[in-house]
Formats: structure tokens, C-alpha cells, sequence
């Protein structure tokens, strides 16, 4: 057995048998020991920010890694955005790249690059195995590395995959989970419960159904706000389910959010910061005076426990079940969302890159039949379309909804052909707005200069995506994806419901004005 059948069997033996991948010369080893393994799962895609991003997508619905394999640093760089996006949402991956064989690297042949100074920038956990025997080992650390929570990664060298002398490992479990906050909830609970205003900012695994009821229950005990993250990794949300309020992507509206707390509770979240900096504004969102309190590591258990403290049988606020009428006459980004709203299926998972063009969804969607809610975790744009194809390979059972902007869209577009090889059920709405609109937005935010179209010549093209137009039908049925296009609010009604209710891929060019 050489190294690369030790890894896959190795993976497979632990639980990872679906791999993402965009192999070159050096991975080819590993591509071939895929054939002997029959509970492995090959997903060819075109780009490697593709491949990273569709594993990001798994993690977040499977609950636990698929593989993804990338050839050398290049490799590893061209899918580096979306590891980023991983990490921010502590989304289990297991990455695999491949490298020159060890006695190749003293001729530094053109693809030669320091692999694991950059794969450290993403990775909470990195091996680099050197001969064959060292890869099994290693391959079954670096599945429970990913199970504790991150993106985790190993450098194989050719010869280490072709070589014999390797051997399966057993599974390793994974660390368990960190314990609950205990006696240091103390504190937290005299906060709630001591008459000043609270805030819980909820996260990570906080998101999801246990820890919504949690900070539902804690809510309507003592009076504190409960809100979320800007950007959660998976958020479990419709009718029925406790509804909690994001907080803003704008710094001024999330101050506002804010403003008066005594107490911010931490549950999965980070402290409260704006994206960027901006001129004479602050970028730390906490109100003076206010204290911060951290539930730590393991934020639903700690919640529990909070709730079960100072909530007794309280019970969790439930979202109505509402559905928005379905409108007509123009096509506008509200409008959208109206009919996403209106028809959004039963279980659906939604992958949102909507960006400017999704600033209604929330509301539209809010009494909608419990659904998934996938968000840019670490703003790094490119991650709508891989995110939608991953969890749609993870969860073939439930219809993936991918709501993508014109302009991050094409970072990663060639996602389609894998969505269409793959016979994956997504349906992609792609606001074509025709613009970068949300830098048209922060131009003026960060004092940079006049926002389009006062702004001048260079400063207007570098926000248009016109001359040419952008034509995402074309695009989509070129790489085998069914496609169509929406100007009023009745065709996008129409085409919407005809592409939910047949099974595979199907892409709808939704054409809006941009924000503004």
C-alpha cells in the first residue's frame, strides 16, 4: 500500500468520503487511490476557490469534514478566500494539499512556494508528513483535528503519496467538547437579572435551534435583547422557530442596536466590531461603560445552563408563520424578496451572497417554513455558488437556494458546471445589478471620494460592470445549468416557482436597479 491508499482508506475509515477536488501532477497519487476506495466520492471543480468553499458549504449542513485537495501553494492560494470564510466559520474541513516530492524541492522548480506559511494563515491544525508511513497517522489526526471545529490541513510530498510502506490508521476521536462555562455563569446571570439593559449576542453553534431557544427562554425572563451575529455560519430560522435580529452590517445602525446596553453577553460571537475603518468613527461597537461577558467555548451547553438559571419555565417568543403576498409590476430587489418570501420551500438551505440586493430577504423570509440561513462568514466575496454546491452534495435530501450578487457571483461562477455535473438541486437567483453597489455605497462612507455617478471617470468604472453587460443566461447554459431571465415581478414569480419544483441545477438572471 503506498501513502495515497493509506490516506483515503484512512479518511473513509473516519467518517470522509467526499473530496472536492482540483488535483495537478503532484496529487495525482491521491486522485488514483480514490478508484480503490469504493466509499469515496470524487467532485470535480473547475476553480480551486470552487473546491474550498463547496467543502466550507458541506462542513456547515454535514457536521462534519469532506476532503478537499489542492495542488501546491498556487493551488492553495486560488482557494485561500473562501478557507478564510471557514475559518471565521469554524466550519470542520479537512484540506489536503499536495507538494513537490521532498527531493525535488532543492531544484525550486517553478511551483515551488512556502506551502505552510501560507496555509497556516487559515488552518487551526497542520501536519506535514514526510514518508509514506507518516501519512495514515497523520491522515486520521487531522480528521479530528477538523471535528474540533476549523479548518485543518496536511502538505503531502509526491513521493510521500506514491511511496509503499504506508498504512491505515485507526479513527481518532475528536477532543471533546469543551465544558460549559459552570461557575463562571454566575456573573452573567446576576447581570441578567440585575434591572441593567442586556444584550446576548449569539453565534457559532448558538445559532441553531437549542441555542436560540436558550436565549429565547433567557429573553423573556429578564427583558434582555437577544441578537446575532452579522454574518452566521447557519442559522437556523421560519416559522416556529425563536426569530432573533441580526446585527447591522453598517457600524452606525449596529451602535444603535447597541446603544443603552449596560451588558453584552457573548455567546459564539465576537465582540462587536464595524468591517472597516471609517474617518472619525469608531470601530469598537461597544457602548461606554458597557461590560462584556464570554460564555467561552462550547455557547449552546452554556446557554442552557444560563437559561435554566435565571429563565425557570419561561418560555421562547416563536415567528408567526406569515408568507408575503406574491407582488407584481416591476423587479426590484424588495420585490424579490417578496416572491422568495412567498414561495420558499419547506426545509430549503439558503446559501446568501445577495449582498445590497438582499436587504429585504430577512424580513420577506422571516415567517417562511423552517429553512437553513448560510452566510458570508469572513466577507471575503466568492462564496454564494461554492457554498450552495457543497451543502447541496451534503443534504442531497433538501432544495438548495443560492441568492448570489452579479459581481461576487463571478468570482466563482464556474460552480454552475460543477452543480450541473453533479446533478445537484440548487436554484441560483443572480441580482444583476449591474454594479459593484456596495462600494459604490462605501465610497462615500470612507471619505475616499464623491459616490457614483458624481464620482469621476476612473471612479465610476471601477464600481460598473456594464460595456459589456454581464449575461448570466449565457453563462449558465454553457455550463449545462438551465437558466432564464426576470425583468417584472410575475416572470421571476413564474420562473422561481418552475425551477424550485424541478430537481436539478436551474440559474434565474433576476435584472434589478442597484441600491440608490
Amino acid at each position: 500500500m503506498n501513502g495515497a491508499q493509506a490516506m483515503v482508506r484512512t479518511l473513509a475509515d473516519a467518517g470522509v468520503g467526499v473530496w472536492f477536488a482540483n488535483p495537478g501532477t503532484s496529487e495525482l497519487h491521491l486522485v488514483a487511490a480514490l478508484d480503490g476506495e469504493p466509499r469515496a466520492r470524487g467532485v470535480l471543480c473547475l476553480f480551486e476557490g470552487v473546491a474550498t468553499g463547496a467543502a466550507d458549504g458541506y462542513g456547515r449542513m454535514a457536521g462534519g469534514p469532506a476532503a478537499v485537495l489542492l495542488h501546491l501553494g498556487p493551488g492553495l492560494a486560488n482557494g485561500l478566500a473562501n478557507l478564510h470564510n471557514a475559518r471565521r466559520a469554524k466550519t470542520p474541513v479537512v484540506t489536503v494539499i499536495g507538494d513537490h516530492a521532498t527531493h525535488h524541492h532543492r531544484f525550486d522548480a517553478p511551483l515551488q512556494s512556502d506551502i505552510a506559511t501560507v496555509a497556516g494563515s487559515v488552518s487551526a491544525w497542520m501536519r506535514l508528513p514526510q514518508t509514506a508511513a507518516d501519512v495514515g497517522p497523520a491522515a486520521a489526526d487531522v480528521v479530528a483535528a477538523a471535528r474540533a471545529g476549523g479548518v485543518a490541513t496536511l502538505i503531502v510530498p509526491a513521493d510521500a503519496a506514491w511511496s509503499e510502506g504506508g498504512t491505515v490508521a485507526e479513527a481518532r476521536p475528536a477532543p471533546p467538547p469543551a465544558p460549559a462555562a459552570g461557575d463562571a455563569l454566575e456573573p452573567v446571570a446576576a447581570a441578567l437579572t440585575g434591572g441593567e439593559p442586556c444584550v446576548v449576542l449569539i453565534g457559532g453553534a448558538a445559532t441553531r435551534r437549542a441555542g436560540l431557544e436558550a436565549a429565547g427562554r433567557i429573553a423573556a425572563a429578564t427583558g434582555a435583547r437577544v441578537l446575532c451575529e452579522t454574518f452566521p455560519a447557519r442559522l437556523e430560522r421560519g416559522a416556529g422557530v425563536p426569530p432573533v435580529e441580526r446585527l447591522a452590517y453598517l457600524g452606525e445602525m449596529a451602535s444603535a442596536q447597541l446603544a443603552g446596553a449596560r451588558h453584552i453577553v457573548l455567546a459564539g460571537a465576537r465582540r462587536p466590531v464595524t468591517f472597516f475603518a471609517y474617518p472619525d468613527l469608531p470601530g469598537d461597537l461597544v457602548p461606554d461603560g458597557c461590560q462584556v461577558h464570554d460564555l467561552g467555548a462550547n455557547p449552546a451547553e452554556s446557554l442552557a445552563e444560563l437559561a435554566d438559571a435565571v429563565a425557570g419555565d419561561a418560555r421562547p417568543p416563536r415567528q408567526a408563520a406569515a408568507r408575503p403576498e406574491i407582488p407584481t409590476g416591476a423587479l426590484t430587489a424588495e420585490t424579490a424578496a417578496a416572491v422568495i418570501g412567498a414561495l420558499l420551500p419547506d426545509g430549503a438551505i439558503v446559501s446568501d451572497e445577495a449582498n445590497t440586493s438582499g436587504l429585504w430577504l430577512a424580513g420577506a423570509t422571516a415567517g417562511a417554513p423552517p429553512h437553513d440561513w448560510l452566510t458570508l462568514t469572513g466577507g471575503a466575496i466568492g462564496q454564494g455558488l461554492p457554498v450552495a454546491t457543497g451543502a447541496a452534495v451534503a443534504r442531497p435530501d433538501r432544495p438548495v437556494i443560492c441568492l448570489e450578487a452579479d459581481g461576487s457571483a463571478m468570482y466563482t461562477i464556474s460552480a454552475l458546471w460543477t452543480q450541473a455535473r453533479e446533478g445537484l438541486d440548487v436554484t441560483t437567483v443572480v441580482f444583476n445589478n449591474g454594479a459593484y453597489a456596495i462600494l459604490s455605497m462605501e465610497t462615500t462612507r470612507v471619505g475616499a471620494m464623491a459616490a457614483p455617478p458624481a464620482a469621476g471617470t476612473i471612479a465610476r468604472d471601477m464600481v460598473d460592470l456594464s460595456r459589456p453587460s454581464l449575461d448570466f443566461v449565457a453563462l449558465a447554459s454553457g455550463m449545462g445549468v438551465p437558466a432564464s431571465r426576470a425583468r417584472t415581478a410575475e416572470e421571476f414569480a413564474d420562473q422561481f416557482g418552475r425551477a424550485i419544483a424541478e430537481p436539478g441545477p436551474h440559474l434565474i438572471e433576476a435584472v434589478v436597479p442597484p441600491l440608490g
